[in-house]
């Protein structure tokens, strides 16, 4: 019997040997076999795929080179830099002054604007009729033009007495009331019989005109129920006391002047038609004072105080000697028409000429001599009828660094400049020359200092490109986050309660499907534009927007996911055990679906980051100086400067370009990872 049970297990375990022989396994190897879990699997399944593994190592080099990057590159985003260039630039601007400058004399004088604003008008016509002096009204006010002396005038508020008319006037003989239907007439007017009947008879209506005794009489509109009644009268007719034999010689003998002098007084005639007022100054007060020249001083950089034109001009043609700030001066005009300003000691302070020549900015930062220099080849340049000339000139020394050079005693330095002077069509000379001036670095090419060189806006091109990486893949995640979590919120309800929760959810899903997503966010854009909109508002709303016009398809896809999911055993048991609708949804049937939604997720982060880049280089997402891809391209986007600058869109766009391919090699991998089928 012992003998046959060894023989028995003996062949028990040759043929065992002999199932192992022919690739089975035997029962106590089965234990031995190490089973995978499902997460391990799928990640032998990612691995094994080349494009996936290549496309998460790119992602993971862009992440790196966006976020950690600009923590160790020497330069910001938003940094601006500078460069010192020798460039020709418009050094100074010259010009003859034409136009009348007012300096105020004494402010308590009240100048009527109209009167002011016509001063110009006003001076100009004086000097083609050679006027010295203009009696001017506004109202009740008369004012006095002045001449002074070459080109300074005055405007002084004028007081003045009519004396008489002469020629054809209108004289006011009296005020006839309908009331009391009487004549009353004018001081030193005599009654004229049956001039009140005639009155009564003829004055109606506003204003008219009738004849009585052969004398032509206009009546106008008076106070209350009256007229002032007129007579026509020709030849010399006082106001007043007549003045006597001399005056009238003297006034035939100033026929056709607008002003003449009598008895120590000064008249003014103002002819109107036929007939001429004559006027007798009784006092006047100097207001303001005007010309056409400007002041430079010797010494440069000197500002002079606020009176000291005024003053100056006032005293040029009086007694030569004026007070400014406490301090002395003489002025003396000179045969070229300038006037020479001395100090107290002396020496020449300053000069008004008819010339103005200042730096290009308008600042008065020049030598005088460099401005005599130019004014003097600008008179040789009119003189020869030239429109342009060259003026050799010692500017201040500047380094390479655009600094001035100052020698050991720390005089300034000077080396000679070739200057060009060029007239212009509206009149004016423009002063060039060559200068080492301080500018932004816009475009530079790359090089040690900027590897990818500069911008059109002075920023590092790399530094640009970094921060610009941060913003562009947080959009696409943040997107794609708002996208998964709106589609599983609306997805699992329409999936699990299906009947009109779903096809409620399922119509609001077709209208977002529906709306034209690339029109809204360029209304959207022209919107914000219009509302100067902060910058960081608008990355948080076009992400928003973006989002919620991309949960549609997420939503679709949740819920024929759960469909299918919720008639399975499973979800049976946690019915039967009385786990919450909440928790059926999100903790038993969401989970199943997150493969599908892991690959959507992957596959669509590219097509976020090229609507964001879209978007920006049409202007109509992220603005400046906030840096995307998108706007780095759009500082580019015209053809000739994509030529020129290709060293600045071309590695962004191989960047985009790339994340893109990443994202979707990576969305690749992962479905076939979970769906390993899909390879047969």
């Amino acid at each position: 019997m012992r003998n046959s049970l060894n023989e028995a297990l003996k062949a028990k375990t040759a043929a065992n040997e002999g199932k192992k022989t022919n690739g089975e396994l035997a029962l106590d190897d089965v234990a031995r076999v190490k089973v995978l879990s499902p997460g391990r699997r799928v990640f032998k399944r990612f691995v094994r795929n080349r494009l996936a593994v290549f496309g998460s190592c790119l992602l993971i080099v862009m992440f790196l080179f966006s976020f950690i990057g600009p923590l160790f590159y020497a330069y910001g985003q938003k940094q601006i830099f500078y460069k010192y260039s020798t460039e020709k630039v418009n050094y100074a601007l010259a010009k003859s002054n034409t136009a009348y400058n007012g300096y105020v004399v004494d402010g308590s004088v009240e100048m009527a604007r109209p009167v002011v604003n016509a001063m110009n008008s006003n001076i100009k016509s004086m000097l083609e009729n050679d006027e010295e002096v203009r009696l001017v009204f506004e109202g009740d006010n008369a004012y006095l033009i002045r001449r002074l002396g070459r080109e300074v005038y005055t405007l002084s508020k004028a007081d003045v007495e009519l004396i008489c008319t002469t020629g054809k006037s209108k004289a006011l003989i009296g005020n006839y009331s309908m009331v009391g239907k009487k004549l009353a007439y004018a001081d030193g007017e005599d009654p004229v019989p049956g001039l009140d009947k005639a009155a009564a008879d003829n004055c109606k209506g506003k204003g008219g005109t009738f004849t009585h005794d052969g004398v032509a009489y206009t009546y106008e509109k008076g106070a209350a129920k009256s007229f002032d009644l007129y007579a026509e009268r020709e030849g010399l007719v006082y106001t007043g006391d007549p003045l006597g034999e001399e005056f009238e010689q003297a006034l035939e003998a100033a026929a056709g002047k607008n002003t003449f002098e009598y008895d120590g007084n000064t008249w003014f005639q103002s002819a109107s038609g036929g007939a001429a007022k004559v006027y007798r100054l009784v006092s006047e007060t100097v207001g303001r004072v005007y010309s056409i020249l400007t002041v430079d001083t010797y010494e440069t950089g000197v500002k002079v105080a606020d009176d000291f034109r005024a003053s100056a001009l006032m005293a040029a043609y009086s007694s030569g000697s004026f007070t400014s700030s406490g301090t002395d001066y003489s002025i003396v005009p000179e045969e070229n028409g300038a006037l020479v300003v001395y100090g107290p000691s002396g020496d020449e302070y300053a000069e008004f000429t008819d010339f103005t020549v200042r730096r290009y900015t308008g600042e008065d930062t020049m030598d005088y001599d460099l401005k005599d220099a130019i004014t003097s080849s600008i008179i040789e340049m009119l003189s020869s009828g030239s429109r342009s000339s060259k003026l050799s000139y010692a500017l201040p020394m500047q380094n390479e660094t655009g600094s001035y050079v100052y020698d050991e005693n720390g005089d300034l330095q000077y080396n000679d400049s070739e200057l060009t002077i060029t007239q212009r069509d509206t009149g004016e000379f423009v002063i060039n020359c060559e200068q080492i001036i301080y500018v932004i670095n816009r475009f530079e090419s790359p090089s040690s200092k900027h590897i990818l060189g500069t911008d059109g806006d002075g920023f590092d091109v790399l530094a640009r490109i970094m921060y610009g990486g941060r913003v562009s893949l947080m959009v696409g995640f943040v997107v794609v986050f708002l996208e998964i979590f709106l589609g599983i919120i609306m997805g699992g309800l329409a999936g699990y309660y299906g009947k009109w929760v779903d096809n409620l959810i399922m119509r609001l899903v077709d209208i977002f499907y529906c709306l034209p997503s690339m029109p809204i966010m360029i209304i959207l854009g022209a919107m914000m534009d219009a509302m100067r909109m902060n910058t960081y508002i608008r990355l948080v709303i076009m992400m928003a927007a973006l989002g919620l016009m991309g949960w549609a398809g997420v939503a679709r896809l949740v819920r024929g996911q759960i469909l299918s999911l919720r008639e399975q055993e499973f979800m049976v048991a946690t019915e039967a055990t009385g786990i919450k609708v909440k928790s059926r949804i999100f903790r038993h049937l969401v989970p199943n679906v997150m493969p599908q939604l892991i690959v959507t997720a992957t596959m669509g982060m590219g097509s976020v980051i090229i609507m964001e880049s879209t978007l920006s280089f049409l202007g109509l997402g992220v603005k400046h100086p906030l840096a995307t891809w998108g706007t780095i391209i759009n500082s580019v986007s015209s053809a000739s400067a994509m030529a020129h600058y290709a060293f600045i869109w071309i590695p962004v766009g191989l960047l985009i370009c790339l994340t893109v391919i990443a994202f979707n090699f990576v969305g690749d991998g992962l479905r076939d990872a979970y769906d390993p089928k899909s390879k047969r």
